[in-house]
């Protein structure tokens, strides 16, 4: 039997790494799990509350959740197949008709109604070998009245454009949608942008495919969950023409990120708006404008390399900015988020060369900054001195600092007296900062450090500073360690202070002097000791 199940797990590893495409490996994956009810059987997973339906990845089978939602399942036919009375799962194959036919059959009605309106019918009967990528009936009843309306009109012009654009003049399975892909339209040649996302989402113009390969005689049908419109501009030209976005404007062009957000590429760019940038202090908002290192740096990590639809988010996801630091772009529900935050106001803003989502908050890179104004060194932060700012990360703080005198003392020591780019620090250097502690430098084979603190992205470069980021930001200030030694150090290691009762941990953590106390042994506790010899 424990043969059988390791056979069994390894039949199934190679079904699914077989598969060529991440939709494929996701399809594979449901019809593992979708295999006990009968052939051609798929699980399917629904987010509770909503239509709205998923092929289920390994990772969404145990968690149960998309966007952070609980999931229903659910088992469905697979693509392509159906039920037979009295049978069980879905032997049967869909019937193999004509594309207009089709429609009716994998429920897109609504399109197979708008198709004999405009008098499309005859063409998607007839000969050809046509792609449609048909809207659902959801999708149609989300269209505003008006836009429909205009659709409609008794000449059925538009409408008859509309539905064209849906369609490429040659059969595309899912298969062939690979990422970044475009194919002419039947709309005077206009593109349809193809994105293919390694969790298995496959968009049309930012329209998220939910049945796929519906084949036909003269073609093939993939529906989608919203009606698209012909992309004739580029990114830059939402920023450039949208009123809300005045501000931004402006800042893109004293950036100089005018030419790149007209070339080619795959961006997504999170606008702030109008509204954002009046969040931001006047002081504040005028010394980001006026400083155009600063303010590139500060729009690039707005812009992602890669392009990614909203449709494409279902979870929590790192993701590398242009200022070489990562946003974490996820999901609550129905709303978009960045760095958990729900601050997206208008999404998938389709360009030529990527996507624009609009936000009403301005995102800054880490939260070191606000820690330093408070601690009183903000006229360091906005003077004329060369200084170079170690910046903990976000994560140092996730769990709330009170400001303390020892932890101005330590923020003091995060501030070297020089400007140095990362790329200019050696092995054993010493850093002085405005504390009047020299800091060293070590080099490893794949880290640069500093103290105990690793660089974790690209510095950050202002006018008159440099910003480096570090992966851990100590709570401690121990001059002894920068004392003439030698020093022998006991270090408790992570799963030692996980030992601690919580109580006697946050009390450590929390009152000053008393983790300072600990580590240098003045404490009953006993756990970290430094000893001043060898």
């Amino acid at each position: 039997m424990k043969h059988l199940t390791l056979l069994s797990l390894a039949l199934t590893l190679i079904a699914i790494c077989d598969a060529k495409s991440s939709y494929q490996s996701v399809l594979q994956h449901s019809r593992i799990r979708g295999r006990q009810h009968g052939p051609n059987v798929c699980a399917m997973q629904m987010i509770q509350g909503t239509n709205k339906k998923y092929l289920t990845n390994c990772k969404q089978w145990y968690h149960r959740k998309i966007c952070g939602k609980p999931t229903v399942i659910s088992y469905e036919c697979c693509p392509g197949y159906e039920k037979l009375p009295g049978e069980k799962g879905c032997p049967a194959a869909l019937p193999l008709v004509n594309i207009y036919n089709t429609l009716g059959v994998v429920g897109a009605t609504t399109t197979k109604m708008y198709s004999e309106r405009a008098q499309l019918r005859e063409e998607i009967e007839g000969p050809g070998s046509f792609t449609f990528f048909a809207p659902s009936n959801e999708a149609w009843a989300a269209l505003p009245t008006e836009i429909l309306d205009a659709l409609v009109s008794n000449v059925n012009i538009e409408l008859l454009n509309a539905l064209h654009y849906h369609m490429v003049n040659r059969r595309l399975t899912s298969e062939e949608l690979k990422h970044g892909s475009s194919f002419p339209s039947m709309y005077q040649d206009f593109n349809v942008h193809i994105h293919h996302y390694p969790n298995g989402i496959v968009t049309v113009n930012c329209a998220r495919l939910v049945k796929t390969d519906q084949h036909a005689t003269n073609g093939i049908v993939h529906v989608v969950d919203r009606v698209i419109t012909a992309i004739t501009n580029d990114v830059h030209s939402f920023i450039d023409t949208d009123e809300n976005l005045d501000t931004l404007r402006t800042a893109v062009a004293a950036a100089g990120l005018t030419s790149m957000l007209e070339s080619d590429g795959h961006y997504t760019v999170f606008a702030p708006t109008n509204e954002a940038f009046e969040k931001i202090p006047p002081e504040m908002l005028n010394r980001i404008l006026g400083d155009p290192v600063a303010l590139k740096d500060l729009l690039n990590y707005h812009i992602l390399k890669n392009m990614h639809c909203s449709e494409s988010i279902v979870s929590g996801t790192p993701m590398e900015t242009l200022q070489g630091t990562v946003l974490e772009v996820g999901c609550d529900g129905s709303e978009m988020t960045l760095n958990g935050k729900a601050i997206i106001e208008k999404r998938d803003q389709l360009g030529t060369n990527g996507v624009v989502h609009f936000i009403n908050e301005l995102l800054i890179p880490d939260s070191a900054t606000k820690m330093f104004v408070d601690a009183g060194l903000k006229a360091h932060l906005i003077g004329s001195e060369p200084l170079t700012l170690l910046a903990p990360q976000n994560e140092a703080f996730k769990d709330g600092v009170r400001m303390t005198d020892q932890l101005k003392r330590l923020l003091r020591n995060h501030i070297l007296k020089e400007q140095l780019s990362s790329k200019s620090l050696y092995h054993g250097q010493e850093l002085e900062t405005l504390g009047g502690m020299k800091l060293r430098v070590f080099v490893y084979r794949n880290s640069l450090c500093i103290e105990n603190s690793c660089i974790a992205a690209h510095d950050k470069t202002g006018r008159f500073a440099i910003t480096i980021l570090l992966g851990l930001c100590p709570y401690y200030n121990l001059q002894l360690m920068n004392q003439a030694g030698p020093h022998t150090v006991f270090a408790p290691t992570n799963d030692a202070f996980s030992a601690l009762p919580k109580a006697d941990l946050n009390r450590l953590m929390g009152k000053e002097g008393h983790l300072e106390g600990m580590l240098s042994g003045s404490s009953r506790s006993g756990l970290f000791r430094i000893v001043k010899k060898k």
